[in-house]
């Protein structure tokens, strides 16, 4: 009997294999750009300092970025169950094409002038100096979004 659900299941998995294979430019398309998601966890008891931290660091830097062009949108996601070991604060930003991960001397320079400009380096270490007694990194990843055709 279990040689013959097993026998079953296989035919049935692979008739739906052959239905199931998608084309791109047909049944989906990747979407220019990519998604950065990068997540940590901090000590639930010092979420609202990071948070106010990042506020006069990352978002400064965000902002120069998007305005040279190299994202488009950016966010910081607070898990709302943020107690346990699990990562709990992400930080997602998207880059308007793959060529904006590319290195541009001009334009890195640029929006580091800018950015310093605006928080001396000196300000930026003090500012994200205790981040490592509560924060612990767990993951930076690009992601490449994907439209299904109607």
């Amino acid at each position: 009997m279990t040689r013959i659900a097993s026998i079953t299941a296989g035919v049935a998995i692979a008739a739906l294999a052959g239905l199931a294979h998608a084309e791109p430019y047909k049944d989906w398309t990747a979407q220019k750009g990519a998604w950065e998601l990068i997540t940590k966890h901090v000590d639930s008891n010092h979420i609202d300092d990071y948070l106010t931290g990042l506020k006069s660091t990352w978002v400064v830097g965000e902002e120069i970025a998007k305005k040279h062009g190299v994202i488009d949108f950016y966010s910081i996601n607070v898990r709302l169950e943020s107690d346990g070991k699990m990562a709990n604060v992400m930080f997602v930003q998207h880059y308007t094409s793959l060529g904006m991960l590319e290195p541009d001397k001009a334009r890195d320079q640029a929006i580091e002038a800018e950015v310093r400009a605006v928080l001396p380096k000196d300000k930026d270490v003090a500012a994200v100096a205790g981040y490592d007694k509560f924060r612990t990194h767990e993951d930076d990843s690009l992601w490449q979004q994907i439209e299904f055709s109607k």
